[in-house]
């Protein structure tokens, strides 16, 4: 499970899809739906939040508005009722940890993708959070995984 910090925007269609699959598994798991992946580590920011169902929802509506801006047609009617959700903190290191993170795997699987993003080294994030000064996140995984393995 990946719920990237970064702004969807940025995901090619399969790391798009992707997300939204996985950020319907989190709303399941934090709605108590489901027993798989109550523990996993990208909950937790989440989980932190004073509303944990209102941002997971705030961050699905997010990636339906992405995915609409594209032309896709990604179900509104599964995401949980949005109220007023506080903007989650993380960090500028997590933000760029995820950049180099993305970065590495559309060098595999969507060249061309990767190559029609405008080169930043400021990355937007997704509307949910706003960024503080700090480094990576201590629940992230930071073990290089198959794409960077890959590209070094």
């Amino acid at each position: 499970m990946r719920l990237w910090t970064l702004h969807p925007e940025y995901l090619d269609v399969r790391g798009l899809v992707a997300l939204w699959r996985e950020a319907l598994l989190a709303q399941a798991v934090l709605w108590g739906q489901t027993s798989g992946y109550t523990r996993h580590p990208q909950l937790i920011r989440f989980r932190n939040s004073p509303s944990p169902l209102e941002a997971i929802a705030s961050y699905l509506q997010a990636v339906h508005v992405e995915a609409t801006r594209r032309g896709y047609c990604f179900d509104a009617t599964k995401i949980a009722a949005i109220g007023c959700v506080e903007p989650i903190a993380v960090t500028r290191g997590q933000l760029d940890y995820e950049w180099a993170h993305l970065k590495a795997k559309l060098r595999i699987r969507a060249p061309s993708w990767l190559a029609g993003l405008k080169p930043t080294s400021h990355p937007e994030s997704h509307p949910l959070f706003h960024i503080v000064p700090g480094p990576i996140a201590a629940w992230e995984v930071t073990q290089p995984s198959k794409a960077l393995r890959k590209t070094s």
